[in-house]
């Protein structure tokens, strides 16, 4: 979204306050802060990794939390900050801009999630049919939500630091692993609260370290060190974790080089067989690639995940407008079949839970795939995976397809629907999974045609139905 942002006094200190102006996902595709995949994959050579990797592609569906100082205001994640001039970075224009860093970072004194309640994030997400997340523990404002040592600029240190649960992501990450999600933290590895990468000394006027690391070797080798120290604690600090999600693909080899193979080799020191996910950065290292706010063109044979908010942003914004049950369990539905899993973006609020709203939508998905996950989880490709709106997947053992069809939601159901390949062993059962019940069928050529149940005439939810495929 588009945002801009007025500041209004009040007892003498400062308020962000918003205004909001709707800036469409495609065009904020173009403005370059979006995370494409990478063209090319590697696969990890590891036997353990190997078989953990096939494990979260049984998942198919997943959370990722996006919470900070940037939750206060409701704006878009950290990126305020940052003295880039595109429309989508929001930012007080009357103040100068170094004022503006410095009313953000004091946003520390007043984040205080007194609500703040893990164990609804996990029932809502469970209930919702996800069956992995993610948690940011720092965004790229440097702003860390677990209990570092490495700097006193994290939420043990902020409005909430006296709160029995002030380490939250101790409390998310056990929350999570006690509804037996596969848990996951997602890192940035640039800080722009650092001394080391954003130096004070001069201006920071892109995303980018702002000094010439080949000119100050040492400062950059802090920065490494820095780094690395924070992933250790993650690491060793936060109980068994499954996945390493880094975040900030400009920051790599060879300009900014943080020393993946280092981190690497000290993550599976702790946490063995961790998927490791450096985001956009190719090669043993990026353990499934994640393009983000898109699927795909095509399927593709390799591990992969689309990220994609629930709301236009990826933290909690005001007034945000959701997108629907059904238009996230199409886009489920479509990812699963090109090969992929979907990694769907909650943003809690700035007092710690997930809205009622959200909570309603991740409620109705929950219900849907309570029927229909059958087709979904464990699945694994087809070749034949799209014939018009229907989509297919296969059991992992191949012995059974799944079609899922997505009905156009602005037309009634049809009276039946019919798609090309994928034909059924003759004279066997097809299942439709929202009744249990067999429906007609007939082969027409390379043609399947489905009679729908007169009952189902309203329905605007995703069919799937199950069948054996002919050899």
């Amino acid at each position: 979204m588009k945002k801009k942002i007025a500041f209004i006094k009040q007892s003498g200190s400062i308020i962000i306050g918003l205004l909001l102006t709707a800036l469409p996902i495609e065009i904020q595709a173009q403005q370059g802060f979006v995370h494409q995949r990478s063209t090319e994959y590697q696969w990890p050579e590891e036997k353990g990794v190997l078989e953990k990797l096939d494990q979260w592609q049984d998942l198919k569906f997943g959370v990722l939390f996006h919470w900070g100082l940037y939750s206060i205001p409701g704006i878009v994640e950290s990126w305020s900050i940052c003295s880039e001039d595109v429309d989508w970075i929001p930012r007080d224009s009357t103040i100068a801009y170094e004022d503006y860093k410095k009313s953000y970072y004091k946003l520390i004194e007043k984040f205080n999630p007194t609500d703040f309640n893990p164990d609804q994030w996990a029932d809502v997400t469970k209930v919702a049919g996800m069956k992995y997340m993610l948690f940011t523990t720092k965004h790229h404002d440097g702003f860390n939500l677990f209990n570092t040592k490495q700097t006193d600029f994290s939420i043990t240190n902020s409005a909430f630091k006296n709160n029995p649960k002030a380490d939250v992501a101790k409390y998310v990450f056990e929350a999570f692993r006690q509804k037996d999600f596969m848990v996951g933290a997602y890192f940035s590895k640039p800080d722009w609260h650092c001394e080391y990468y954003w130096w004070p000394r001069y201006a920071t006027p892109t995303r980018n370290v702002n000094y010439n690391i080949n000119r100050h070797p040492d400062r950059w080798e802090s920065f490494q060190k820095f780094t690395y120290n924070q992933i250790e604690e993650l690491m060793s600090n936060y109980g068994k974790l499954n996945i390493l999600w880094l975040d900030g693909g400009w920051v790599a080899a060879p300009r900014q080089d943080i020393k993946m193979d280092s981190i690497a080799k000290m993550a599976r020191s702790h946490q063995s067989d961790i998927l490791i996910v450096d985001r956009t950065i190719h090669g043993k290292y990026e353990n499934y690639q994640t393009p983000e706010r898109s699927i795909p063109e095509k399927q593709l044979n390799y591990p992969w995940e689309s990220c994609i908010p629930l709301s236009p942003d990826w933290g909690w914004t005001p007034n945000a407008k959701f997108k629907s049950a059904n238009t996230v369990i199409a886009d489920l539905i479509e990812v699963v079949a090109k090969g992929g899993n979907l990694l769907l973006g909650v943003g809690p609020t700035p007092k710690g839970v997930i809205q009622p709203e959200v909570v309603a939508i991740l409620k109705e998905i929950g219900q849907w795939l309570k029927v229909n996950g059958e087709g979904i989880y464990g699945t694994r490709i087809t070749p034949n995976y799209n014939s018009n709106n229907v989509w297919f997947t296969a059991s992992k053992d191949g012995n059974k397809l799944y079609a899922l069809y997505v009905p156009n939601e602005k037309e009634g159901l049809p009276k039946s629907i019919e798609w090309e390949n994928n034909i059924p062993v003759k004279s066997s059962a097809m299942v439709l999974l929202k009744t249990g019940k067999k429906v007609k069928w007939a082969q027409k050529g390379n043609k399947v045609l489905v009679n729908l149940p007169g009952a189902l005439k309203t329905n605007k939810e995703p069919l799937v139905f199950s069948f054996k495929l002919q050899k």
